[in-house]
């Protein structure tokens, strides 16, 4: 027997017949199913799609995918890539502490998804994450997409190119047309192609570029543009330009790199998002590390992309920096434009990573637990990670 109240279907009496869920129709309004969607955990909503049909179409729908990652948006967490000895790799994520007071604050490490992949490097947009797989046997480094909030991973299809053994691809996202795209550029900077994630026959487009250069392995995707740094052909130096591809009207720019760059970017040089603007934070030391004996830090922010207009900040490290320092660090990014967050490179127990303030001048170490089974074995710290449950 079922009385009806406030508008819900309420069942007193269970039977066999009952027990079936009303495929076609929800019992609440979808406003509240959405809401109480958004609360659930990760695993929780992947175990939800499977329930029935109109769950799932809820759950796979654009407008719940976007009040997710709004909501993630406004709590970004800690990622941690870590590669172990069987040529996977584990993403582990924790909160993303805001303001630690001192040195006991300790924060969970918990398992979202793991992958194969090669000891490539790894980037990440919009928690997605682009890294090549090797195909031995035929000496191709194929793009993989992968998304840690779902399990999921995506080879992309083979790159038709004359130089299809040094290509780099760098992912992007953009949030007008909400699309990921993948773009591959070979090492010498003469052929680049596009491919957009979402459609239903996933194909490589060419696309022109004027701007002579060589590629690298040092990108960022920021509100809709992929920076990657580059240098010029037959130059002496590493890298002299940041070559900028804009992911709607897909065109090519660049930008210089002048002044206080002398000849060279330092081999620590990270790209980051300084508030919306892109930034590259190095240290004193022309190392791919950071060790105890560095004393400064200096941020570049690009202000007109048009003009090569860069601004410089120095930041100096307190005395303390050398108590806490034990080991060979790398710059993980920037938390907001004030906390530089360190990461060791490879996984030590107790794991932590290390934030300067640069406002206050302080240094706080955080200690993460939940990643003892990977002591000794390399790690890729990620900031500001949000979880995304887009499926590919």
């Amino acid at each position: 027997m079922k009385r009806q109240k406030g508008g819900l279907s309420i069942s007193q009496r269970v039977t066999r017949s009952t027990t079936r869920l009303d495929r076609n129709s929800l019992t609440l309004p979808v406003e509240v199913v959405t809401e109480i969607f958004l609360r659930l955990p990760l695993k929780s909503i992947a175990t939800c799609r499977c329930v029935c049909k109109l769950w799932s179409s809820v759950l796979r729908s654009q407008g719940f995918t976007d009040s997710f990652l709004t909501k993630s948006c406004a709590r970004p967490r800690l990622l941690f890539a870590c590669h172990d000895y069987r040529r996977k790799i584990h993403f582990l994520s924790s909160p993303q502490p805001e303001n630690p007071e001192d040195n006991s604050h300790v924060v969970a490490a918990n398992h979202l998804a793991r992958f194969p992949t090669s000891y490539s490097l790894l980037g990440c947009t919009n928690g997605f994450f682009c890294y090549g797989a090797d195909w031995f046997f035929k000496r191709l480094k194929l793009p993989v997409i992968c998304n840690p909030s779902t399990g999921q991973s995506l080879t992309l299809p083979r790159l038709n190119s004359k130089d299809k053994y040094r290509v780099e691809s760098y992912l992007g996202y953009d949030p007008i047309a909400k699309q990921f795209k993948v773009l591959s550029v070979c090492d010498d900077g003469k052929e680049h192609h596009v491919l957009t994630l979402g459609t239903k026959k996933l194909s490589w487009r060419v696309v022109e570029c004027c701007i002579p250069h060589c590629s690298s392995s040092k990108w960022i995707s920021i509100s809709g543009v992929l920076y990657y740094i580059a240098a010029e052909p037959r130059s002496s130096s590493r890298e002299s330009m940041v070559v900028c591809f804009d992911l709607r009207s897909e065109k090519f720019s660049s930008v210089k790199l002048l002044g206080g760059f002398s000849k060279a970017l330092p081999l620590s040089a990270t790209m980051i998002n300084y508030n919306g603007r892109l930034a590259l934070l190095m240290s004193s030391e022309d190392t791919c590390y950071v060790f105890r004996t560095c004393k400064r830090f200096k941020l570049w922010v690009l202000r007109d992309a048009a003009k090569h207009e860069w601004s410089k900040r120095v930041y100096v490290l307190p005395p303390s920096w050398n108590d806490l320092v034990t080991g060979p660090m790398y710059i993980a990014g920037m938390v907001g434009t004030k906390e530089i967050v360190f990461s060791p490179h490879c996984q030590i127990v107790p794991s932590y990573v290390i934030y300067f303030n640069v406002k206050s001048k302080t240094i706080r170490k955080v200690g993460i637990q939940g990643m003892e089974a990977f002591q000794g074995e390399m790690i890729n710290t990620y900031l500001n990670y949000v979880e995304n449950v887009e499926l590919l």
